[in-house]
């Protein structure tokens, strides 16, 4: 006969003993899709990101990693499928997709990095369209430091609080935007952070809104 695994975060009534039976198979498979949820709460969601050369290395690679780690699929878009672009400090990160091939209605939330690449990435046509289309259809759509300056040029931020790195309070507040000094700024589908050291704040928010 079949013996049940004794998976961490498994728990068997007294006296089951750990002899599968169709009865203990159910409640098993019943605890086992609760962890996934519990474990992997961006499971079956995609998830779009931008890169151009001078990204903020820790608010690409962090976000990414860490709604991978939830479930998620990352797929990171740039001018060139297939090339390597290289962070402020150093770190490589290769693109996923062509900007031009990818669809605004495929992805769940648009997730925009610092550094210096946001004003590169926000003279192309196809970034201001992706950004404006998932923000229009009322997908969480967030940004980091600089990465303000893309909705900026989307034309999207007027009546937001939200908030930046300070070398962009002016970009935004001109935009139309209500400019705060804090961790992390949730209105209504778009969240916003300062700098590397919010990221913890700012990926929760994320993940909270998307599985709200």
């Amino acid at each position: 006969m079949l013996t049940l695994a004794r998976a961490e975060g498994f728990t068997y009534p007294k006296g089951w003993g750990s002899l599968a039976t169709p009865k203990k198979t159910k409640a098993i498979t019943s605890q086992i899709s609760f962890k996934d949820h519990i474990m992997l709460p961006l499971q079956g969601k995609r998830i779009l990101m931008f890169v151009d050369d001078i990204y903020e290395d820790l608010e690409l690679l962090y976000p990414q990693l860490r709604f991978i780690e939830a479930g998620a699929e990352v797929v990171i878009a740039a001018q060139e499928k297939g090339r390597i672009y290289t962070g402020k400090h150093g770190y490589p990160c290769k693109s996923d997709a062509a900007l031009d091939e990818v669809r605004a209605e495929d992805f769940d939330a648009l997730i925009i990095a610092g550094g210096f690449a946001p004003d590169k990435l926000r003279r192309f046509d196809s970034v201001k369209k992706l950004t404006r289309e998932i923000f229009e259809a009322g997908k969480p759509l967030a940004h980091i430091c600089h990465g303000g300056w893309i909705p900026i040029s989307a034309g999207i931020m007027e009546g937001y609080r939200c908030t930046s790195t300070p070398g962009i309070k002016d970009d935004l507040i001109n935009a139309g935007a209500t400019w705060v000094d804090e961790e992390v700024v949730v209105d209504r589908t778009m969240v916003s952070s300062r700098k590397p050291d919010d990221l913890p704040a700012y990926c929760r928010a994320i993940i909270d809104m998307m599985t709200d």
